[in-house]
């Protein structure tokens, strides 16, 4: 009588004999999650055990195939498990195409991001993408390749080797909720292969569709309105939910989970340290409901995650879910079940620039108040922009019974409305009653592309600095977006191409200006006055243990509706003044230095207009 092998053997039989203690001792961590999430998800499914064995059996083999130096960083990292969540830690943001032209510039550029500070470096997507459109490199093509015009696998590898000498983590997008059109997966299944048909959602005519369109959101209602696409190859409908080019992945089928697995494997051998795991929201469809953050899809992070800490535990994960506050901390899970090391908090982002819009600080006030403790071994990742849009419906919660006009009001602001110094475009929009998004760089919603006058310079100046210095501040993973450290402006060069023209986000995608750069250091123009003025935010914060991601945080009262007052630990006071005019605000007891140029201060002090001020008490109040 034969016996099934145990899923830990078959782990262990490709490694090995130096690297089974430690992944034996590491499966035993992550076994009951695994096993549980993994049975919840496919334990019903006839051949589960066999399936679970062959899964175990490849981790082994990406696990055996992982360099002496990432096994050496695994064991680090491993013994030091919130190494990220340090003051010191800063992100950067940036597509490769538009910052270095392909994988090698971008090596070019380490010593700018040295300069900056920078330890985590996230290239956007830069895998093999889409033919023709590829919704700016998220229409995934291969996760094996990188795409041809960024370079090979070979420059990946030198790359982060010459990265991890920097002391710079790469982080790559890892989309999981779909693949393009022309991935082989989806070729497979045009071609009539009827396992590959089964990784994506497919139905004969639009009965069902036409049920779940009822209660599921349209991502990009004019661009894309609907759901589901129908491909004359198959002669079927297929779940899209984003692009029609981009087909919903069905992890209802195990082997879609396996596929990706071993993708996210394959990719932290080359040496990605960091995965933002794109859409996360959308990962399970269950009719009826909104097919967003369904409890399935935190089983398939969590099991992912059991992976990598077998397998890859010097890796992170970190989910990209753009929903309300309350909703995010499930995508850290819990101590029995964790999940993504790093979360964005994408509604603290949209209400500093909604505090910005109404000189008034009661979304960030609300915003900041209903932010959870964070779990142990865990950060938020703020930020002030990105390469996609505003999305301000994350606030509509905090933006009360009018949220919706309220929330489009703000949305018009950065449209470049009447009044507004802002300069953007709105994204999506459904209706003027209605806010689903805005695009445009830093520089230019803050105001810096359309000021005249040396006082106006000024603001915009002071704004963005305002907004970095709550990302900085706040307790979080900060990530700069490319060029905001040069106060870059919007690129309109997008609506010359037929391929970009229907999507504004194309604003905030320029070409890295090294004439910007070459400022840097002048002290007198506007990109040199604030790459300076940003690096002194930096290089405080780094000697700031009260700025780490799990320091405590306290909002304190302030005299007027305008002005932020942040504490955080016992004796650092961030204040934030949002508004055009001046503000007196009553400090705590004590005499208080400013971190930025050395005064002290007690008592009352003034905050002028759009200032930002970073205060260390000196001693204890007596």
């Amino acid at each position: 009588m034969s016996v099934t092998p145990s899923p830990l053997s078959r782990l262990l039989a490709p490694l090995p004999a130096p690297l089974r203690d430690d992944a034996a001792r590491r499966y035993a961590r992550q076994e009951a999650v695994l096993l549980d999430r993994l049975g919840a998800l496919y334990g019903q499914r006839a051949g589960f055990t066999a399936w679970l064995g062959e899964l175990m059996e490849s981790i082994g083999r990406l696990h055996a195939a992982r360099s002496p130096e990432l096994l050496r960083q695994d064991a680090a990292r491993e013994a030091q498990p919130g190494w990220f969540a340090s003051q010191s830690m800063l992100g950067y943001s940036t597509y490769v195409q538009r910052f270095g032209g392909n994988l090698r510039g971008v090596a070019a550029r380490i010593a700018h991001l040295r300069e900056l500070g920078v330890t985590y470096l996230h290239l956007l997507p830069f895998l093999r993408a889409r033919a023709g459109e590829s919704d700016g490199g998220f229409a995934v093509a291969s996760f094996e390749q990188v795409e041809p015009q960024l370079g090979s696998n070979a420059d990946l590898l030198d790359l982060t080797a010459q990265l991890r000498a920097a002391g710079i983590s790469l982080c790559s997008d890892l989309i999981l909720n779909h693949v393009a059109d022309d991935h082989p997966w989806a070729l497979g299944a045009k071609a009539g292969d009827a396992q590959l048909r089964a990784f994506f959602h497919t139905f004969p005519d639009r009965v069902q569709p036409d049920r779940y369109e009822r209660t599921v959101g349209q991502v990009f209602p004019q661009a894309a309105p609907g759901n589901f696409t129908f491909v004359p190859e198959l002669q079927r409908w297929v779940w899209t939910t984003f692009y029609p080019y981009q087909w919903d992945l069905n992890y209802a089928n195990p082997a879609v989970f396996a596929a990706m697995a071993g993708a996210m494997l394959g990719l932290a051998n080359k040496g990605v340290e960091i995965f933002r795991l794109d859409s996360t929201a959308f990962l399970w469809k269950r009719d009826g409901s909104d097919c967003m953050n369904q409890p399935e899809a935190h089983h398939l992070l969590q099991a992912l995650r059991a992976i990598a800490a077998i397998a890859a535990p010097g890796v992170l994960l970190k989910a990209e879910a753009i929903v309300p506050t309350p909703k995010l901390p499930a995508y850290f899970g819990s101590d029995a079940a964790p999940e993504c090391h790093i979360a964005y908090h994408s509604s603290l982002m949209a209400a500093g620039w909604g505090a910005l819009a109404e000189q008034d600080t009661d979304l960030l006030r609300q915003v900041v108040a209903a932010t959870p403790p964070l779990p142990p071994a865990a950060c938020w990742l703020s930020y002030v922009r990105c390469h996609d849009d505003i999305g301000w419906n994350v606030l509509l919660h905090e933006a009360g019974v009018d949220g919706p006009a309220r929330l489009a009001r703000i949305a018009r602001f950065y449209s470049g409305a009447p009044g507004s110094y802002a300069r953007g475009a709105a994204f999506q929009s459904s209706s003027a009653d209605q806010a689903h998004g805005s695009n445009g760089m830093a520089a230019s919603l803050a105001g810096l592309e359309s000021a005249v006058t040396v006082v106006e310079h000024e603001y915009a100046l002071r704004r963005l600095l305002l907004l970095h210095g709550l990302a900085l501040s706040f307790g979080a993973l900060p990530v700069l977006y490319m060029g905001d450290e040069l106060g870059m402006t919007n690129d309109y060069s997008y609506t010359q191409r037929a391929d970009r023209a229907m999507d504004s986000r194309w604003l905030q995608r320029p070409e890295f200006d090294d004439s910007l750069l070459d400022w840097r250091h002048d002290g007198v123009s506007a990109s040199g006055r604030l790459y300076m003025a940003l690096r002194q935010l930096v290089e405080v914060r780094a000697r700031l243990p009260a700025l780490a991601a799990d320091a405590p945080r306290q909002l304190l009262p302030a005299q007027s509706p305008a002005v932020l007052a942040l504490l955080r630990g016992e004796r650092f006071l961030s204040l934030s003044n949002f508004s055009g005019t001046g503000q007196q605000y009553l400090l705590p007891p004590g005499e208080w230095r400013n971190c930025l140029d050395g005064s002290t201060v007690a008592g009352g002090i003034g905050l002028q207009p759009w200032q930002l001020l970073w205060l260390q008490q000196e001693q204890e109040a007596s």
